[in-house]
């Protein structure tokens, strides 16, 4: 058998393959007879492992990453077209695509039309399609969760999926199987993004030049016990965050490029290449500058942290 899974949906390809890898015995054994390629290998190599017989288990695994974005030649391509349909009963050969592939492709096409082929796309969900998700799991564990909060959770972490798998146990874990329904405040209380997402809300209402807004959102913060030390923190985070999609956005670079550069979520820098727009280069910089004065003042004693963001938040909603 060969297998083609592709699409951007890395957390439920990984599932599907966990789980098909599963049915072929002891995961030991399994791992001395898999061999692993990333990108283009000479197709030598990739035949000899996918020839070798397994050794103390019923199947030798071949998982080959990313192949075809690499874009193999044609001498490989022709090799390889030439070779899956006489791959040996005993091999399973993997490939695994980061992104989705076209209909038409040469592989897409070899696995739907034969016998011994098998292809899968994997797609986040999107929109809508989050929470649904969203909801679908955390019943796969026995939970409840209401609309409201799973709304929360998808708009604050986007369709991650491993990082939203990794929300939803935290939060069956802290609400118990039988504890009720898993609600907003839960989700405010323990995701780390909910955390974020609300200092997002502040840059946006100061990049709108929104003084009412940003100020009640400021002290939304503190009414809730958040350290002004914290929030100060956040705020330097996030404008050099700013500053490093801004530089990139200026020669041209879109988001998911940004996000590979600066290694951040692409959430994350979906949200901070919009905000970037409300800015200028020159803006960013003074901010930092300004950002880096409250912090020496607020060390040497000449200043208090609360009243030097408030300060901070009445001088950048003055409009230009």
């Amino acid at each position: 058998m060969f297998y083609l899974f592709h699409g951007d949906d890395d957390h439920s390809k990984k599932e599907f393959l966990d789980k098909q890898l599963s049915k072929l015995g002891d995961p030991s054994l399994l791992d001395l007879n898999t061999t692993r390629f990333a990108g283009i290998m000479p197709f030598a190599d990739l035949r000899q492992a996918c020839d070798a017989l397994p050794f103390l288990a019923p199947a030798r695994v071949v998982l080959v990453t990313d192949l075809f974005a690499a874009k193999p030649n044609k001498s490989f391509m022709d090799a390889l077209l030439t070779y899956l349909p006489v791959l040996p009963k005993k091999t399973r050969l993997v490939f695994l695509e980061s992104q989705a592939l076209r209909s038409n492709h040469a592989v897409v096409k070899m696995a739907t039309a034969e016998n011994g082929g098998y292809a899968k796309l994997f797609e986040r969900p999107q929109g809508s399609g989050v929470e649904r998700w969203i909801q679908i799991r955390v019943g796969e564990e026995n939970g409840r969760i209401s609309p409201d909060a799973a709304h929360l959770l998808a708009t604050n972490v986007g369709n991650d999926l491993q990082i939203l798998d990794n929300e939803i146990e935290k939060l069956l874990l802290y609400k118990g199987v039988d504890a009720g329904i898993i609600e907003s405040e839960d989700v405010t209380l323990l995701s780390p993004y909910a955390a974020e997402a609300s200092i997002f809300d502040l840059v946006d209402a100061l990049g709108n030049r929104n003084a009412k807004r940003a100020a009640i959102l400021l002290q939304q913060k503190i009414a809730d016990g958040t350290d002004p030390f914290y929030l100060f923190t956040m705020f330097v985070r996030q404008f050099r965050l700013l500053i490093q999609v801004k530089e990139l956005a200026d020669v041209g670079l879109h988001p998911p490029a940004i996000a590979k550069e600066i290694k951040q979520h692409r959430y994350v820098v979906g949200k901070l290449f919009q905000q970037a727009r409300g800015f200028s280069m020159s803006q960013l910089e003074q901010i930092y500058r300004h950002l880096l004065d409250i912090d020496v003042g607020v060390k040497t004693g000449q200043a208090d942290m609360l009243t030097s963001l408030n300060l901070l938040i009445a001088n950048l909603t003055v409009a230009n």
